[in-house]
Protein backbone atom coordinates (compact mmCIF):
# COMPACT_ATOMS: atom_id res chain seq x y z
CA UNK A 1 0.00 0.00 0.00
CA UNK A 2 2.50 2.53 -1.05
CA UNK A 3 0.69 5.83 -1.58
CA UNK A 4 -3.26 5.94 0.12
CA UNK A 5 -3.24 9.77 -1.43
CA UNK A 6 -0.75 11.55 -3.57
CA UNK A 7 -2.61 14.85 -2.47
CA UNK A 8 -2.48 14.75 1.48
CA UNK A 9 -1.36 17.83 2.45
CA UNK A 10 -1.35 17.42 6.66
CA UNK A 11 0.21 14.46 8.84
CA UNK A 12 -1.36 13.72 12.06
CA UNK A 13 0.43 10.83 13.48
CA UNK A 14 -1.20 8.79 15.97
CA UNK A 15 0.71 6.14 16.56
CA UNK A 16 1.30 6.62 20.27
CA UNK A 17 -2.27 6.68 20.21
CA UNK A 18 -3.25 2.88 20.19
CA UNK A 19 -5.91 1.37 22.62
CA UNK A 20 -7.09 -1.45 21.44
CA UNK A 21 -4.04 -4.25 22.06
CA UNK A 22 -5.71 -6.88 20.32
CA UNK A 23 -6.59 -5.23 17.08
CA UNK A 24 -4.08 -2.78 17.14
CA UNK A 25 -4.08 -1.80 13.45
CA UNK A 26 -8.01 -0.73 13.96
CA UNK A 27 -6.85 1.41 16.76
CA UNK A 28 -4.48 2.95 15.34
CA UNK A 29 -6.46 4.05 12.15
CA UNK A 30 -9.55 4.66 14.17
CA UNK A 31 -7.63 7.18 16.18
CA UNK A 32 -5.57 8.80 13.19
CA UNK A 33 -9.10 9.41 11.22
CA UNK A 34 -10.83 11.09 14.39
CA UNK A 35 -7.35 13.79 14.46
CA UNK A 36 -8.55 14.04 10.74
CA UNK A 37 -11.85 14.60 11.04
CA UNK A 38 -11.09 17.35 13.52
CA UNK A 39 -14.98 17.95 14.78
CA UNK A 40 -16.49 17.42 11.49
CA UNK A 41 -18.81 14.68 10.54
CA UNK A 42 -15.88 13.31 8.54
CA UNK A 43 -12.47 13.83 6.89
CA UNK A 44 -11.77 14.13 3.06
CA UNK A 45 -10.36 11.37 1.05
CA UNK A 46 -7.41 13.77 0.49
CA UNK A 47 -6.47 14.54 4.35
CA UNK A 48 -5.55 10.73 4.43
CA UNK A 49 -1.96 10.53 4.91
CA UNK A 50 -0.69 6.97 5.08
CA UNK A 51 2.18 7.85 7.11
CA UNK A 52 0.01 8.96 10.04
CA UNK A 53 -0.79 5.24 10.25
CA UNK A 54 2.40 2.74 9.04
CA UNK A 55 2.17 0.42 11.21
CA UNK A 56 -1.40 -1.17 9.88
CA UNK A 57 -1.14 0.05 5.72
CA UNK A 58 -0.57 -3.91 5.03
CA UNK A 59 -4.40 -4.38 6.29
CA UNK A 60 -5.63 -1.16 5.28
CA UNK A 61 -7.99 -0.39 2.66
CA UNK A 62 -9.70 2.70 0.90
CA UNK A 63 -13.16 1.52 -1.09
CA UNK A 64 -15.54 3.79 -3.26
CA UNK A 65 -19.10 3.34 -3.13
CA UNK A 66 -20.55 2.40 -6.52
CA UNK A 67 -24.13 1.77 -4.92
CA UNK A 68 -25.71 2.39 -1.43
CA UNK A 69 -24.41 -0.88 -0.42
CA UNK A 70 -21.97 -1.73 -2.78
CA UNK A 71 -17.86 -0.03 -2.19
CA UNK A 72 -15.11 -1.57 -4.47
CA UNK A 73 -11.39 -1.90 -3.26
CA UNK A 74 -9.47 1.50 -4.85
CA UNK A 75 -6.51 0.74 -2.44
CA UNK A 76 -5.61 -2.20 -0.29
CA UNK A 77 -2.60 -3.25 1.37
CA UNK A 78 -0.37 -6.76 0.99
CA UNK A 79 -2.56 -8.36 4.25
CA UNK A 80 -5.69 -8.69 2.33
CA UNK A 81 -3.98 -10.08 -1.01
CA UNK A 82 -3.07 -12.81 1.75
CA UNK A 83 -6.49 -13.34 2.52
CA UNK A 84 -8.10 -14.31 -0.27
CA UNK A 85 -4.85 -15.72 -2.16
CA UNK A 86 -4.66 -12.73 -5.02
CA UNK A 87 -4.76 -9.54 -5.69
CA UNK A 88 -8.02 -7.70 -4.70
CA UNK A 89 -7.19 -4.29 -6.02
CA UNK A 90 -11.27 -3.87 -7.32
CA UNK A 91 -12.80 -6.32 -6.25
CA UNK A 92 -15.86 -5.31 -4.32
CA UNK A 93 -15.40 -5.41 -0.13
CA UNK A 94 -17.69 -8.45 0.20
CA UNK A 95 -15.41 -10.62 -1.48
CA UNK A 96 -14.00 -11.68 1.87
CA UNK A 97 -17.39 -12.69 3.29
CA UNK A 98 -19.61 -15.71 2.66
CA UNK A 99 -23.08 -15.60 1.25
CA UNK A 100 -24.50 -14.93 4.81
CA UNK A 101 -22.24 -12.16 5.90
CA UNK A 102 -22.17 -10.04 2.93
CA UNK A 103 -25.53 -8.45 3.34
CA UNK A 104 -24.33 -7.64 6.62
CA UNK A 105 -21.78 -5.98 5.63
CA UNK A 106 -23.67 -4.46 2.42
CA UNK A 107 -25.80 -2.70 5.10
CA UNK A 108 -22.85 -2.10 7.31
CA UNK A 109 -21.41 0.14 4.13
CA UNK A 110 -24.48 2.10 3.79
CA UNK A 111 -24.74 3.45 7.41
CA UNK A 112 -21.28 4.34 8.05
CA UNK A 113 -21.98 7.04 5.23
CA UNK A 114 -25.52 7.83 5.61
CA UNK A 115 -25.48 8.52 9.31
CA UNK A 116 -22.59 8.72 9.44
CA UNK A 117 -21.06 6.37 11.89
CA UNK A 118 -18.04 4.17 12.08
CA UNK A 119 -18.94 0.32 11.49
CA UNK A 120 -17.10 -2.31 13.71
CA UNK A 121 -17.38 -5.79 12.72
CA UNK A 122 -16.40 -9.25 14.62
CA UNK A 123 -15.66 -11.69 12.37
CA UNK A 124 -15.04 -15.48 11.90
CA UNK A 125 -13.50 -17.24 9.44
CA UNK A 126 -14.80 -20.52 7.69
CA UNK A 127 -12.94 -23.40 8.90
CA UNK A 128 -11.85 -27.09 7.57
CA UNK A 129 -9.13 -29.23 5.92
CA UNK A 130 -6.01 -26.23 5.88
CA UNK A 131 -8.38 -23.60 7.50
CA UNK A 132 -7.72 -23.61 11.01
CA UNK A 133 -9.57 -20.76 13.59
CA UNK A 134 -9.12 -17.25 11.97
CA UNK A 135 -11.01 -14.30 13.74
CA UNK A 136 -10.82 -10.72 12.41
CA UNK A 137 -12.23 -7.34 12.94
CA UNK A 138 -13.37 -5.01 10.54
CA UNK A 139 -13.00 -0.88 10.50
CA UNK A 140 -15.30 1.00 8.10
CA UNK A 141 -14.67 4.86 8.80
CA UNK A 142 -16.68 7.39 6.29
CA UNK A 143 -14.43 9.74 3.55
CA UNK A 144 -15.93 12.17 1.55
CA UNK A 145 -14.57 13.42 -1.91
CA UNK A 146 -13.17 17.23 -2.05
CA UNK A 147 -16.38 18.17 -3.69
CA UNK A 148 -18.53 16.70 -0.81
CA UNK A 149 -20.00 13.47 -2.53
CA UNK A 150 -19.88 10.96 1.02
CA UNK A 151 -18.26 8.03 -1.77
CA UNK A 152 -15.26 6.57 -0.27
CA UNK A 153 -14.14 4.61 2.97
CA UNK A 154 -11.10 3.98 4.97
CA UNK A 155 -11.20 0.26 6.21
CA UNK A 156 -9.29 -1.91 8.24
CA UNK A 157 -9.42 -5.63 8.26
CA UNK A 158 -7.01 -7.24 10.84
CA UNK A 159 -7.20 -10.65 11.11
CA UNK A 160 -6.15 -12.85 14.12
CA UNK A 161 -4.47 -16.46 13.75
CA UNK A 162 -2.60 -18.45 10.92
CA UNK A 163 -4.58 -17.79 7.23
CA UNK A 164 -3.97 -21.26 6.04
CA UNK A 165 -5.32 -22.21 2.64
CA UNK A 166 -6.89 -19.24 0.64
CA UNK A 167 -9.11 -18.08 0.12
CA UNK A 168 -10.74 -17.33 3.65
CA UNK A 169 -13.84 -15.95 4.03
CA UNK A 170 -15.70 -14.54 6.85
CA UNK A 171 -19.30 -14.83 8.85
CA UNK A 172 -19.94 -11.93 11.28
CA UNK A 173 -20.55 -12.32 14.81
CA UNK A 174 -20.57 -8.92 15.64
CA UNK A 175 -21.68 -5.65 14.83
CA UNK A 176 -21.65 -2.22 16.25
CA UNK A 177 -21.71 1.33 15.63
CA UNK A 178 -20.57 4.84 16.97
CA UNK A 179 -23.03 7.63 14.98
CA UNK A 180 -20.78 10.60 14.69
CA UNK A 181 -21.88 14.19 15.68
CA UNK A 182 -20.09 17.04 14.47
CA UNK A 183 -18.53 20.12 16.50
CA UNK A 184 -20.81 23.54 16.18
CA UNK A 185 -17.75 25.06 14.81
CA UNK A 186 -14.72 22.68 14.06
CA UNK A 187 -11.39 23.92 13.51
CA UNK A 188 -9.46 22.98 10.61
CA UNK A 189 -6.76 20.68 10.47
CA UNK A 190 -3.17 22.41 9.83
CA UNK A 191 -0.18 20.26 11.00
CA UNK A 192 1.09 17.80 13.21
CA UNK A 193 0.23 19.89 16.18
CA UNK A 194 -3.22 19.51 15.87
CA UNK A 195 -5.05 19.51 19.05
CA UNK A 196 -6.84 16.48 19.12
CA UNK A 197 -9.93 17.91 21.74
CA UNK A 198 -13.39 17.15 20.69
CA UNK A 199 -16.86 16.45 21.72
CA UNK A 200 -17.43 12.20 22.05
CA UNK A 201 -19.66 10.93 19.36
CA UNK A 202 -22.10 8.65 20.19
CA UNK A 203 -21.66 4.86 20.57
CA UNK A 204 -24.59 3.00 19.26
CA UNK A 205 -23.99 -1.05 19.31
CA UNK A 206 -26.37 -3.07 17.78
CA UNK A 207 -26.57 -7.09 17.56
CA UNK A 208 -29.38 -7.19 14.96
CA UNK A 209 -29.39 -6.02 11.24
CA UNK A 210 -32.91 -5.49 10.70
CA UNK A 211 -34.32 -1.98 9.50
CA UNK A 212 -35.58 -0.71 12.89
CA UNK A 213 -33.19 1.77 14.51
CA UNK A 214 -33.20 2.48 18.05
CA UNK A 215 -30.74 4.24 20.57
CA UNK A 216 -28.94 2.07 22.05
CA UNK A 217 -29.04 -1.15 21.19
CA UNK A 218 -26.50 -4.62 23.03
CA UNK A 219 -24.18 -5.99 21.27
CA UNK A 220 -24.84 -9.58 20.59
CA UNK A 221 -24.25 -12.44 18.32
CA UNK A 222 -26.25 -12.03 15.03
CA UNK A 223 -26.86 -15.77 15.44
CA UNK A 224 -28.99 -15.17 18.43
Amino acid sequence: MSALTPKAKNVVFMADFQTDTRFAACAQVEAYWEAARDGRDMPSRYEVDPRGMADALSVSFIAETLAPRVAKLRIAGSGLNDLLGMEVRGMPLTSFFSATGRPVVSRAIEHALSEPSVQTLYLSAETGIGKPKLEAKLLLLPLKTESGARTRLLGVLEPKGMIGRTPRRFDVCRIGERRITAAAEPSQVTSQQNQFAENPATFVARGDISGARSHLRLVQSIND
